[in-house]
């Protein structure tokens, strides 16, 4: 979790755990939890959506319609300030689908953080995400389901036989009990330019 923590004490990752601890009322080290616990999970579900549903054509439309420009890394401060997070909440919940409570409440397992504030800072994260999709798919000319499914498999570091890194990230050891902590250990180290890749892009570090 050091390489997770380094980039999250960034100035960016700084603004955006010092917006979440104003927003929610956490501390710092909670926000810090949630946020690297969170982060692989939303990108995990899209991910999940993009290679075994029929969730590429809706995500890349999103993602290409402008509105996810990767702006709002510029201005992180604007978008906490708004206080709007209505758009985060539609997509968060077409992403997660039935697996968003799971999710929440294992994510409020992991970090002690109660449930219901975990349930705000997701829709935090996922427009900042999203921006974040947006500005690599243009880079990188991402156009297909196959392509983002790529993209997405490269920032989790991929999959072990094809498995769905949702389910890698909720039941690391399949035993049914949802894991999430040492599925981030797993995500971060599995290698370069994977999770870390992911927060340094977002945080401004290489």
């Amino acid at each position: 979790m050091s390489g997770i923590l380094d980039l999250l004490n960034s100035d960016m990752g700084k603004q955006l755990i010092g917006n979440i601890t104003e927003k929610t009322g956490i501390n710092a080290s909670q926000a810090t939890s949630v946020v690297s616990s969170g982060l692989p999970a939303i990108l995990g579900a899209m991910k999940d959506n993009v290679t075994s549903g029929d969730g590429a054509a809706g995500l890349l439309g999103a993602l290409n319609g402008g509105k996810h420009d990767g702006s709002i890394l510029d201005n992180l401060g604007g978008f906490f300030n708004g206080g709007d997070f209505s758009d985060g909440s539609k997509i968060l919940g077409h992403v997660l689908g039935n697996k968003q409570d799971t999710v929440v409440n294992n994510l409020s397992q992991s970090s002690g953080v109660d449930s219901g504030i975990i349930s705000k800072i997701l829709p935090m994260l996922t427009p900042i995400i999203m921006g974040y999709l947006g500005k690599q798919t243009k880079s990188n000319g991402v156009s297909d389901g196959a392509g983002l499914g790529g993209l997405l498999g490269g920032l989790l570091g991929g999959t072990d036989g094809g498995s769905s890194i949702l389910t890698s990230v909720l039941d690391q050891n399949g035993d049914g009990k949802l894991d999430i902590s040492d599925a981030m250990s797993a995500l971060s180290g599995k290698k370069k330019g994977g999770l870390g890749g992911l927060l340094g892009g977002l945080f401004g570090k290489k």
